[in-house]
């Protein structure tokens, strides 16, 4: 059974929200749904640090085997990690993140979600950014 587009998006986001010491236990719940997972910890200046996440996305994804290595796939995770991005500067612009970026693929849906905190001195905000691409599930081309 293959899980619809909310059912990614709720993985990627548990994946991002998760403890550490969580993501292998959910990352193997996931998988017995056929949902390939992946999180990996981001931080530092929001605007110094985007083509870093989006780096950091994209080498998870392939580390983890939730996408082959091809400019198909690489832009969906790209493109998914930008909107998330988008989201979380709207918050952020300019200030100091730290937090985790969640991954989840079933099939033809893949998100990316950004789940941070925002440090201003002794204020901390939370802020939370998905982005969904869809990418072909049988892409002969990679």
């Amino acid at each position: 059974m293959k899980a619809n587009s909310i059912e990614v998006a709720k993985a990627a986001i548990k994946m991002a929200t998760s403890e550490r010491s969580e993501e292998k236990r959910l990352e193997a719940a996931f998988k017995e749904r056929n949902i390939l997972t992946a999180a990996v910890d981001i931080g530092g200046s929001l605007n110094a640090s985007i083509s870093k996440i989006m780096e950091r996305a994209l080498v998870a994804s392939k580390r983890t085997g939730i996408i082959k290595d091809c400019h198909v796939h690489d832009g969906a995770v790209v493109g998914a990690a930008r909107e998330a991005i988008l989201q979380v500067a709207a918050k952020a612009n300019g200030l100091n993140v730290g937090g985790k970026i969640g991954i989840a693929r079933c099939g033809e849906h893949i998100s990316v979600c950004i789940f941070a905190s925002i440090g201003l001195l002794h204020l901390n905000e939370v802020v939370i950014g998905l982005g969904h691409r869809s990418i072909p599930d049988d892409d002969k081309r990679c």
